[in-house]
């Protein structure tokens, strides 16, 4: 009951807008202030939703067949390079201004090349989605440990803790806050190119699925879809929230 009543005293204003959207766009829809084609009532889209609601946990496996693991790909390489940067000046100095370079170029730029070289489309989505997601991972990795307080390393040498303990025990734990703000925007930027992938490319996946019933001028239908997706966006972001809030309940003021 104490957190039901906590999350009505937090989120109350933010359900209120949400209503405001809402309501905003009934008026629009049902009058002939806006394109009714590109922005059917609501009834219209709720009706779409019930009648294609079953292909959209195939396309919804479809995104995570490839967002999962190009996530894991992009955090295995970001928190490796991000580590031996962070704990070496000369790795740092040599290799930074390299990795900043190419990080600035976006992947968009890079689709053609992928698609040429890469023995299929799945293998050269995974890749323009892992290169877009690394990157913040990956500098959150470097600042986070470059910046640890230096009397967690005196206690660690004083304690003699060394090699990989030292590194699980001291240095990620002291750099998880900045690694899980990189992780955040890497999520994010994930569904970004995931979609840019699928409209263009796949035959299955949310992305797939709204530029599909656009070409067609089934705007009912990619409202409905585009709906789906913004719902499974923020399941991940709050699960991914969760598991951030219990890892970093030492550093989390509740009050």
């Amino acid at each position: 009951m104490k957190k039901t009543i906590r999350f009505i005293k937090n989120y109350w204003v933010t359900g209120l807008l949400f209503l405001g959207l809402y309501f905003t766009y009934v008026y629009l829809s049902n009058n002939d202030n806006v394109n009714k084609l590109l922005f059917p009532p609501v009834d219209q889209i709720i009706k779409a939703f019930g009648e294609v609601n079953l292909t959209f946990f195939d396309n919804m496996l479809g995104s995570f067949g490839l967002m999962i693991p190009s996530l894991i790909i992009a955090l295995i390489i970001a928190l490796a390079l991000g580590t031996i940067m962070g704990l070496s000046p000369f790795c740092r100095r040599v290799l930074y201004p390299i990795i900043y370079t190419v990080s600035v170029v976006p992947s968009i730029l890079l689709s053609p090349f992928a698609l040429v070289l890469a023995p299929n489309f799945k293998l050269a989505s995974i890749f323009l989605i892992a290169y877009n997601i690394i990157w913040p991972t990956l500098f959150a990795t470097i600042n986070g440990i470059i910046t640890i307080d230096r009397v967690y390393l005196d206690i660690a040498d004083t304690l003699e803790i060394k090699g990989v303990k030292r590194l699980f025990k001291v240095l990620y734990p002291a750099a998880m806050p900045s690694i899980f703000s990189g992780l955040v925007t890497s999520i994010r930027g994930t569904f970004l190119i995931l979609v840019f992938a699928e409209m263009y490319g796949t035959q299955l996946g949310m992305g797939y699925f709204v530029k599909k019933y656009t070409d067609y001028g089934m705007y009912d239908y990619a409202w409905a879809g585009l709906l789906f997706m913004i719902f499974i966006l923020l399941i991940v972001m709050l699960a991914f929230e969760k598991a951030k809030e219990r890892t970093l309940r030492w550093t989390i003021n509740d009050k």
